[in-house]
């Protein structure tokens, strides 16, 4: 407005200083004719397409879901009719502030490392109860190809087992797998800081020819990749899981990773991690044979006072000198096999219902004979067998006059 009042000043016509300060006439009328500055008039609100979805997005922010990949998806499900890049600029301003970090990105070759971690993944239960489950994430460090699995336990059976179901998965092993400091793969350390392996696991890396890699203590981004997946999961994946147990919850999991996870455009890579995959696979070292990896498909189950190993629905019999020790147990429809390493200790019938006991062949040769103890005398009886001395009733008449 002042440049119009100066130059209107000087002469210049409402032609020239149009022409000029590329104006309109009515808009260099106004300003001549106002006394003051013209105040601004506030556009109404226009309605965008995010407009009916802005309640359920507002709460599904609350809740923590805030990556605009899920969102979208839910959206469209709602029946959104928008894009991504108008429901990222309405979510932009509304999350919490995140500080980058830095770190050293290191290269590896097809088929030399992938990392591995576990997750811990909690839900709601209907009575508002919550629960939770370990998710097991283990990458491919060169295709980013990833595979997923739920277990209910975090022990070493369970990741021994997932890492077979993700090599059977990948179609082979890479020469190494990097991992942090876990029990499952470390119990202690040495006083020279060298690391005490879990004996089951290093035996199992042995085994199928892998090597163990270890993170620095205190630095998990040393295994940035299989950490961003974990992120990954939990962000994209498990806000639209809807289970009612490990197997759904597994098979809709498999889906994400074939449907959405190996086929996206990765952020690094610049390509999909599932054609990556395809020239990774020549380099990866195949699996063993069946008989060197069935120890690792049994599970770990420890023997009672009573001789007993108890397995879903039965109780199964080994002789007595395994007391206390840790064994392995497998079964088929028919029969189950208890091992101790590659020893075989006894074969029984499946349990069809619930507390079946089955004995074992010679189970308590070898234990010490049982001795019941005896019972005390019943009190009665020994007041009966007191001998009790009789006297005339004129010696109770004088300690009474007494």
């Amino acid at each position: 407005m002042r440049d119009v009042i100066e130059m209107h000043a000087q002469g210049k016509s409402i032609r020239e200083i149009c022409r000029s300060l590329r104006l309109s006439r009515n808009t260099v009328r106004k300003y001549l004719r106002s006394p003051g500055v013209p105040p601004h008039k506030k556009r109404p609100p226009r309605d965008t397409v995010l407009g009916p979805f802005e309640p359920l997005l507002r709460q599904r922010l609350v809740e923590g879901v805030d990556n605009c990949v899920v969102l979208l998806r839910e959206l469209r499900a709602q029946g959104y009719p928008g894009g991504y890049s108008t429901l990222k600029e309405f979510v932009r301003p509304l999350r919490p502030l995140r500080r980058p970090k830095g770190t050293v990105r290191f290269e590896t070759q097809p088929g030399e490392q992938a990392q591995v971690d576990f997750g811990h993944f909690r839900y709601q239960l209907p009575d508002g109860g919550t629960r939770h489950v370990w998710g097991f994430a283990l990458v491919l460090s060169w295709s980013r190809a990833i595979y997923v699995e739920f277990v209910p336990r975090a022990d070493t059976v369970a990741f021994i087992q997932c890492h077979l179901h993700a090599f059977e998965h990948f179609g082979g092993m890479p020469e190494r797998c990097l991992y942090d400091n876990t029990k499952t793969v470390v119990v202690d350390r040495n006083p020279d800081g060298s690391p005490l392996f879990n004996s089951r696991f290093l035996d199992f890396a042995l085994r199928l020819g892998f090597r163990i890699k270890l993170c620095h203590p205190y630095r998990p981004q040393t295994k940035g990749r299989v950490e961003s997946a974990i992120k990954y999961v939990r962000g994209n994946f498990w806000p639209t899981a809807r289970f009612v147990d490990l197997d759904e919850l597994n098979q809709q999991a498999r889906a994400w990773v074939e449907g959405v996870a190996d086929v996206r455009v990765h952020g690094t890579t610049g390509e999909r991690p599932l054609d990556r995959l395809q020239q990774e696979k020549p380099r990866l070292s195949p699996l063993p044979g069946t008989e060197r990896l069935q120890p690792f498909l049994r599970e770990e189950r420890k023997v009672g006072r009573d001789s007993y190993v108890r397995w879903q629905q039965g109780a199964y019999g080994v002789q007595c000198v395994w007391i206390g020790e840790t064994v392995q147990i497998q079964g088929n429809e028919e029969t189950v096999e208890i091992w101790s390493g590659d020893q075989l200790l006894v074969v029984h019938p499946r349990a069809t219902r619930r507390g079946q006991h089955f004995a074992a062949p010679n189970q308590w040769v070898g234990l010490p004979d049982w001795q019941p103890r005896r019972d005390k005398e019943p009190l009665a009886v020994q007041v009966q067998s007191l001998e009790v001395e009789r006297r005339a009733l004129a010696v109770y008449d004088q300690v009474g006059g007494r």
